[in-house]
């Protein structure tokens, strides 16, 4: 599926994911290829992100990969609307 992490400063990341958790107002959940048409609102916390994912240079430092190649981003409150194998998160 393809997700877009946008800012208000810029595109943070935009690629094709495997999987994406993000932290919703009701509780942290993850969002997998062929996901139900979905808008909710997003809580501070991690958006957690699997895939074969290439961050940016300028957008590197935003994010943290660990051992098992998991990408993290940090965001205090946002949007993330599913629809057609397209993710698009709003991050502040």
């Amino acid at each position: 599926m393809y997700l877009e992490i946008v800012s208000p400063e810029a595109t943070l990341f935009s690629g094709e994911v495997t999987s994406v958790t993000v932290p919703g107002v009701n509780g942290e959940f993850q969002i997998l290829n062929g996901h139900a048409a979905i808008v909710s609102l997003l809580q501070e916390g991690n958006v957690r992100v699997e895939g074969n994912i290439t961050i940016e240079e300028a957008n590197a430092s935003k994010f943290s990969k660990d051992a098992s190649g998991k990408v993290t981003l940090p965001i205090a409150s946002g949007t993330v609307e599913m629809s057609d194998n397209r993710v698009i998160i709003l991050a502040d």
